[in-house]
């Protein structure tokens, strides 16, 4: 949320920010009613100072006997009374319906950020791994093709169990999963993070908090209810990424300047509609209705929160590159910002399997995003009402927060099939992985199972 001042000593600023953005808000009409709120509450000021005086010149006056101008006195007391119950009242009012209204604002994107429509205008910042790729198969197969060869990936049974969207891992696939998981985890203590294994359900204050809503309510598993229709502070939505709740465990708290920089990492399994612009691939596990993460989520003193931006995307970067996977780095322009992110680099991993227009040059493929690493300000703290002290003494101010995937677990998994597999249809385990599989090297896959393992009705 921005500040009311911000919005209001810096209109065009705020105007450009939501041009560049595509966002349609009245923001004539927002500071029109906060300037009806400010003229409120300046009329309640003078009509509480005259109530005061007023007030006590009733004793004086009957002790005077002056019972008359006493009396009306007293009169003029109740008037002044009931006309600020009715300023106050209407201040109220406005003062909620300006908090509804904020929060339809988004962040207002850093300097640094490239001005653009969407993501045909981000700017790439370097590449990774790259010089020195290893062999691959002459035509590389997709991973879906590839899971379904191995048996490990099951999308048909995970559609019958649950829906579009969901699969099942079975085999070694289900061993890499877990695999990536902790290998993660590992990294990134050795990175200072702390764990938190947060509960997966989260308030509609606590999506409300990270930005997730109002604005984005159709892409969210709402429990108990449609998406759609309205809802209370209290009810319950899945997790749709763990800085929902990781961020949110420290809503209207006031934390200390020793207790900064406090970096927290988080796996949990994450569920999003994907009711956006891409939808849902037919095919596949890259855009899916469930997947796991591990999520890291940084809060720190405003100063240094764009230093600390970069370093956290070097060590979300790390588990590719432990991992050897071939990468890229871009800086988000103002049109492909999420909505409370003021400054955004995405890493996307080199997935040879699939081609696609946006793939690297002659190399075919396409890039997949692992990890976005964002600094949103002191945007979601305000929502939140995360604040800190410099020092025990001085007031509480809002502080800044970011996060990156470290990494998306799925679509690591989907770089590792199709880049690490063989001419003979095998897949070669990461040698950073391998101890978290036992020692195995090589994934072989398993015979199916059932009568389709025999193409009965092929």
């Amino acid at each position: 949320m921005l500040d009311r001042r911000y919005i209001r000593e810096n209109p065009e600023e705020v105007r450009e920010s939501l041009d560049q953005r595509g966002y349609d808000v009245d923001l004539d009409e927002i500071l029109d009613m906060d300037e009806e709120w400010r003229e409120l509450k300046a009329r309640g000021d003078e009509l509480r100072h005259e109530r005061n005086t007023v007030s006590q010149k009733i004793g004086q006056l009957k002790q005077e006997g002056k019972d008359e101008e006493a009396q009306e006195a007293i009169e003029r007391s109740s008037e002044l009374k009931e006309e600020l119950e009715d300023i106050e009242d209407r201040a109220d009012e406005l003062d909620a319906e300006l908090d509804e209204r904020l929060l339809e604002i988004p962040q207002v994107p850093h300097e640094s950020v490239p001005v653009g429509e969407d993501e045909a205008d981000n700017v790439e910042e370097e590449r990774w791994g790259f010089d020195d790729l290893r062999d691959l198969p002459a035509e590389v197969t997709p991973h879906y093709d590839l899971g379904e060869d191995l048996d490990i990936i099951d999308e048909a049974r995970g559609a019958k169990t649950t829906g579009a969207g969901f699969y099942f891992l079975k085999g070694d696939g289900a061993r890499l999963e877990h695999a990536l998981i902790q290998f993660m985890l590992d990294v990134h203590r050795e990175q200072d993070y702390v764990d938190v294994f947060p509960p997966v359900p989260v308030k509609s204050t606590s999506m409300r908090g990270t930005g997730q809503l109002p604005k984005f309510n159709e892409d969210a598993y709402r429990i108990g209810g449609d998406e759609f229709d309205d809802y209370d502070d209290d009810d319950l939505w899945l997790c749709p990424t763990a800085e929902v709740p990781v961020t949110n465990m420290y809503r209207d708290d006031i934390l200390l300047r020793e207790d900064l920089p406090l970096k927290h990492q988080a796996y949990t399994p994450n569920f999003r509609r994907e009711a956006g612009e891409h939808g849902t691939e037919t095919r596949g596990i890259v855009r899916v209705h469930q997947f796991n993460k591990v999520e890291l989520v940084n809060f720190v003193e405003p100063e240094g929160s764009y230093d600390r931006l970069e370093t956290l995307v070097d060590e979300a970067a790390e588990v590719l590159e432990r991992l050897g996977l071939p990468y890229r780095v871009l800086n988000l322009c103002t049109g492909d910002l999420t909505f409370a992110s003021a400054k955004t680099y995405d890493l996307e991993v080199w997935a040879p399997g699939t081609d696609s227009d946006e793939g690297p040059e002659d190399l075919g493929g396409r890039w997949l995003e692992v990890s976005s690493a964002s600094n949103f300000e002191d945007f979601q703290a305000r929502r939140a009402g995360i604040r800190y002290r410099r020092e025990h003494h001085e007031s509480a101010e809002y502080l800044h927060t970011l996060n990156a995937s470290g990494t998306a677990v799925g679509r690591v998994m989907v770089a590792i099939l199709e880049y690490y597999q063989n001419e003979d249809g095998t897949v070669t385990v990461p040698e950073a992985l391998r101890p978290y599989m036992g020692g195995t090297e090589v994934i072989e896959g398993h015979e199916k199972v059932g009568e389709s393992a025999l193409g009965t009705g092929e």
